[in-house]
């Protein structure tokens, strides 16, 4: 037996890696459904894209935004924007679902009170990846970081404060939360390009709701 077969069976479990950093197993599958609908209007005001990196590449992540803030690239960096660079428009408001999940998570994780103000929603396909990175454009980061996975599975790589430092490999499967602050902030992280089956309900992608308090 797999966990991908057989998601039901990590269902509730908790994996704790590190002292400020958790997995919650299938802690949004009852809410799936309700994440998509809402994601669906989202992309209908803010259709997803594939931005260009600082260094001129183009990303094979096709991402999104939600909330007072949306995270951007381009040639003259990473970094929050107000506006959809697009079309110049407010990104759409986060909804409800999106921020009460990342709420009662992060309390779930040891971090009450959290409220996020920008969500990230990244699309991958087979093949798409996100390199090892830290997420340093935030201006609060004593908030945690809560990260949504919907789809296919995908490998998580967790590494340290430096990005030299050995990384975990932790499979994320449909439904699992992750969430990481405190000590664990700052630690480098990715995800290896996806592949595998495809998902039951989503087909061959995968979502991932990255909520974060930007201001």
């Amino acid at each position: 037996m797999t966990a991908d077969l057989f998601p039901d069976l990590h269902v509730g479990q908790r994996d704790r890696l590190g002292p400020g950093a958790i997995v919650l197993r299938g802690y949004a599958l009852a809410r799936a459904e309700t994440l998509l609908a809402d994601l669906a209007a989202i992309e209908q005001q803010a259709a997803f894209r594939h931005m260009e990196t600082p260094g001129g590449f183009t990303m094979s992540v096709a991402l999104t935004n939600c909330g007072r803030y949306g995270w951007t690239s381009d040639r003259q960096g990473y970094r929050y924007t107000r506006t959809d660079p697009a079309n110049g428009r407010e990104w759409p408001s986060m909804p409800a679902s999106f921020s009460k999940l990342a709420h009662e998570a992060a309390t779930e994780a040891g971090f009450p009170g959290f409220q996020p103000d920008a969500c990230l929603v990244n699309r991958y396909v087979p093949g798409a990846r996100l390199a090892l990175h830290q997420d340093k454009n935030e201006r609060d980061a004593s908030a945690p970081i809560v990260s949504v996975s919907l789809g296919m599975s995908a490998t998580f790589l967790f590494g340290g404060l430096l990005r030299s430092d050995p990384t975990a490999r932790i499979t994320l499967l449909h439904g699992d939360v992750v969430v990481w602050g405190g000590p664990d902030r700052m630690r480098y992280h990715g995800i290896l390009p996806l592949k595998g089956d495809p998902h039951p309900l989503l087909g061959a992608q995968r979502l991932n709701f990255t909520l974060r308090k930007a201001a």
